[in-house]
């Protein structure tokens, strides 16, 4: 599906975005551990999320949609020894942290996906899971991966990337092997899976960067999901950059290993206000209000990169619409997303107009640029590439035709529905 993007007169109103994506992804996960019953309320309905719900499926588990977004896991009857393949769909989360899950149990599992999926690295995940002891059969560290389940035994690990997916794979699998696996990053990332364990009664314990977790039985329990701020990110962009905006978003995601995005955006100048602060199942949520700004340029490096790793293609779009030259740096793990995320990104853009240049960890854009438009271009099968070339495009000239932009319905079907309710 091709769409044409046009320039916007202004955006105002409110919207409600979608359940966080990652959090979506552990309550599944985590609820299939507890070998009870639970109910999440809020859950993504993107295609990564439906993937891993299918496989909890194909594990055992009996899952019922109560509502729209509302479902009931009963695992009382998940992982039987036997034989499974698993279809991880376009989800690298799915396919890293279920690693780490299956490869502590005693079961023979095949974890697939699709050809984007399948060219994926999965070495990173592959080795600490390997130092624990864990039997990997694999094509050169990608998809699909065989593995055979077994008693693992503890490590200490230090990751060479702060990594989320990583630290999380690795504390699965230390959550069903005896003693205490402990992991340590470089910087501190999202925390999600921290948080989660620790709500369902985990033996955790986090100290800055470092995560200590021991064989645990979890406790089936309810959980709710926050609103991605991954997905907001589009929409605080859009509001700061398209003249006459004046937008609030509800119910967004205040985790503070996410809210990079939220530092970086108040550092350039944008006006966003944090409204109504609460703390649900562990995690803090709220709303925001982001009105038409004048934004000057930044530099964004070290221990920030962790914090906003995913929102880095729209904040490229912002960083053009700022005064002066925005540098950034330490983001090479962007070039192992669903895409070659700095390579394709600056490719793009460039076609459109922003003065932006590739470098081996990131990139570097000179605003605040006037940008023409006028322009077919390539997602690569990515989505959040595909709605950061859409926000780019309510600031240009002339309309921008985004090629295969049906990708985003990998994370986020309702993009489309919501950003012209505000139009």
């Amino acid at each position: 599906m091709n769409i044409t993007v046009s320039k916007s007169k202004g955006l105002t109103g409110s919207v409600v975005i979608p359940p966080d994506k990652s959090i979506s992804h552990r309550s599944a996960m985590f609820s299939a551990l507890t070998g009870g019953v639970c109910e999440v309320r809020n859950f993504s309905t993107g295609a990564d999320c439906i993937s891993t719900l299918n496989i909890i499926k194909t594990l055992g588990c009996d899952v019922e949609f109560l509502a729209e977004k509302h479902i009931r896991i009963d695992s009382r009857n998940a992982f039987k020894k036997g034989r499974y393949k698993l279809d991880c769909g376009n989800s690298g989360t799915s396919m890293r942290l279920f690693s780490g899950i299956l490869a502590s149990r005693e079961i023979e599992s095949t974890l697939f996906g699709d050809e984007s999926l399948s060219k994926r690295p999965m070495k990173r995940v592959i080795l600490p899971l390997e130092l624990m002891g864990a039997k990997f059969k694999h094509n050169d560290y990608k998809a699909p991966l065989i593995i055979q389940g077994a008693e693992l035994f503890p490590i200490d690990y230090k990751t060479p990337i702060a990594s989320a997916q990583v630290k999380s794979c690795i504390l699965l699998a230390g959550l069903n092997t005896i003693g205490e696996t402990k992991v340590t990053e470089p910087y501190v990332s999202r925390d999600h899976t921290e948080r989660m364990l620790k709500y369902l009664d985990a033996d955790i314990v986090t100290e800055n960067n470092v995560t200590k977790i021991k064989k645990s039985k979890l406790t089936p329990k309810n959980i709710t999901v926050c609103g991605d701020i991954s997905s907001a990110a589009f929409f605080m962009v859009a509001a700061a950059i398209v003249p006459d905006s004046d937008i609030v978003i509800k119910n967004v995601g205040l985790n503070q290993t996410r809210t990079g995005i939220i530092d970086v955006m108040q550092q350039m100048g944008a006006d966003i206000q944090i409204l109504d602060k609460r703390t649900e199942c562990n995690e803090e949520t709220g709303d925001l209000r982001i009105r038409t700004s004048n934004l000057k340029a930044v530099n964004i490096e070290g221990s920030i990169i962790p914090r906003l790793i995913d929102e880095l293609p729209v904040i490229a779009v912002l960083a053009s619409q700022a005064s002066g030259t925005t540098v950034v740096k330490d983001a090479q793990d962007l070039r192992n997303k669903e895409s070659d995320r700095i390579k394709c990104l600056v490719s793009e853009l460039q076609k459109i107009g922003v003065q932006i240049e590739e470098t081996p960890d990131g990139f570097i854009i000179e605003g605040k640029t006037n940008l023409k438009g006028d322009a077919e271009v390539e997602c690569y099968h990515d989505h959040r590439l595909a709605m950061s070339l859409y926000v780019a495009g309510l600031i240009c000239n002339k309309p921008v035709c985004i090629k295969e932009f049906q990708w985003v319905d990998i994370s986020f079907p309702e993009f489309l529905q919501l950003i012209e309710s505000l139009a």
